[in-house]
């Protein structure tokens, strides 16, 4: 039987902003409400329907304002025909195993990941992959018409949590190395019961901090690439002589690593660790890493016989590259890395932290060890500075066209996300956030004295138009 459009049926109108590149996002009660979330479980039903499906998996994270919007969402997604499974709290990797799992059409996470407490948002996937540009726009114009669909849809509530780390674990290589101690901080996050159940399955030590799932943040913001989110992590793996450390974002789809020295190991010199055993098993393959990483990273993989292939920034864009070139791995400078090698190539880092103990397993050497053949490399951290939320698109090109006479074999320029401008010192980034009104930057030289130039010209470009840019934040 064919479903049928109701054309008649109320008409919603999104705050724009709040309709992002790869998820949907907002402040609530600003421009985020629950009226939102029933239209949008409308729409997404109602694309769910004219696609063929008829089920969809829904999800929630820590936040206060969670509950409400899923029980809103499913709502709506119900009102036009929509068979939902709740999965109910936690992390959004275990949303997108549950999709998989039982099979449904799609699968929609209530969460705001690493920002503040007062945001929160949806985000989206299908069976075909994840949901994100223009798919999302279309959301908003079928909820504009009113043009949902009509039905009456199920509801049941499901506890997918033992299956998602019995699969987890299921990649777990048995080692007869020695036992390892590991510090995790969940930053009261959204994965604070699968951790638990996570770290009580696995052999070795575990010591946790802020287990417990609090939307408020009491302790730390729950974002692993700013680093003095990690202090407590440090002082943990310091004062138990861990042999690493692992944190994760609000929903646990980002990982940060510290080593056994107390050093941070950004995305994309961890993403070299994980690189050597899946080009083991996938030879010549091509591995993704957003326009933010090292140059350490591309130039380590193509060293090791792989392709390092530069890509935009964004989970859904990371995702779709993967797919076009059947690529195993992919990794994002801000923690979201994805395996396709054994697992269903989305962002999780429970099994990316699974992942990595394999390595240390492998090698039964310390963490530091593994990174300590790279080039030593000078660098910032994603530096954000914010910017009015309708004008972040618009200031990217301004510097592009105030730069692009400047352009030579050495001042090279890349568009491919933002501007990424290469010099015999190395490189900067600047970029528009798609999650928050900011924009990034980034810099990485091969000398100290070349950072600084780099940062300065950085800094520069950045006034010219009227900003200021400050790299020296209390990130460091």
């Amino acid at each position: 039987m064919q479903p049928q459009s109701n054309q008649d049926s109320q008409t919603h109108n999104f705050d724009p902003i709040i309709l992002r590149e790869y998820d949907v996002r907002g402040q609530v009660g600003i421009n985020l409400s629950e009226q939102d979330a029933y239209a949008l479980g409308q729409a997404f039903g109602t694309d769910i329907r004219r696609n063929g499906g008829q089920s969809v998996c829904v999800g929630y994270d820590g936040r206060t304002t969670s509950p409400a919007l899923s029980n809103r969402l499913i709502e709506g997604l119900r009102s036009v025909g929509i068979n939902v499974i709740s999965v109910g709290l936690g992390p959004t990797p275990m949303l997108y195993f549950a999709a998989k799992h039982l099979g449904t059409d799609g699968g929609i996470m209530v969460t705001g990941s690493h920002n503040p407490p007062d945001y929160n948002g949806f985000k989206m996937a299908v069976k075909s992959g994840p949901f994100y540009g223009e798919m999302i726009q279309k959301l908003g114009q079928i909820a504009a018409a009113g043009d949902f669909e009509t039905g009456a849809g199920s509801l049941e509530e499901k506890d997918i949590k033992a299956a998602y780390i019995e699969r987890i674990l299921q990649d777990l290589i048995p080692s007869s190395a020695r036992p390892l101690k590991i510090a995790w901080d969940n930053g009261n996050g959204a994965a604070g019961e699968v951790l638990r159940m996570l770290a009580d399955q696995l052999p070795g030590e575990h010591i946790l901090l802020f287990d417990d799932i609090d939307g408020t943040f009491p302790n730390h913001h729950p974002d692993p690439t700013v680093d003095k989110n990690l202090i407590d992590l440090k002082k943990a793996v310091a004062d138990h002589g861990c042999d690493l450390g692992i944190g994760f974002d609000g929903d646990a789809d980002r990982i940060g690593v510290i080593d056994e020295k107390g050093n941070i190991l950004r995305c994309d010199i961890l993403m070299t660790i994980y690189a050597r055993e899946v080009l083991e098993t996938h030879p010549g393959a091509a591995i993704i890493g957003d326009v933010k990483c090292s140059q350490v990273m591309f130039d380590e993989i193509d060293r090791m016989g792989g392709q390092g292939v530069m890509w935009k920034t964004g989970h859904s864009l990371v995702k779709s590259k993967m797919s076009e070139l059947n690529s195993p791995l992919a990794g994002e400078l801000s923690g979201h890395i994805f395996f396709a090698d054994k697992y269903y190539g989305y962002d999780d880092a429970l099994y990316c932290a699974i992942r990595l103990i394999n390595a240390l397993n492998i090698a039964d050497a310390p963490l530091s060890s593994l990174t300590a053949d790279l080039p030593q490399l000078y660098s910032t951290p994603e530096v954000r500075f914010e910017v009015e939320e309708e004008k972040k698109f618009d200031i990217v090109p301004q510097i592009m066209e105030m730069l692009r006479p400047q352009a030579s074999e050495a001042f090279q320029i890349n568009d491919i996300d933002g501007i990424r401008v290469s010099t015999p010192d190395g490189w900067w980034l600047l970029r528009p956030s798609n999650t928050q009104s900011v924009l990034v930057a980034r810099a990485e030289a091969s000398s100290a004295e070349g950072l600084e130039r780099l940062k300065g010209q950085a800094i520069g470009a950045v006034k010219e138009i009227g900003y200021d840019l400050v790299f020296d934040q209390t990130n460091i």
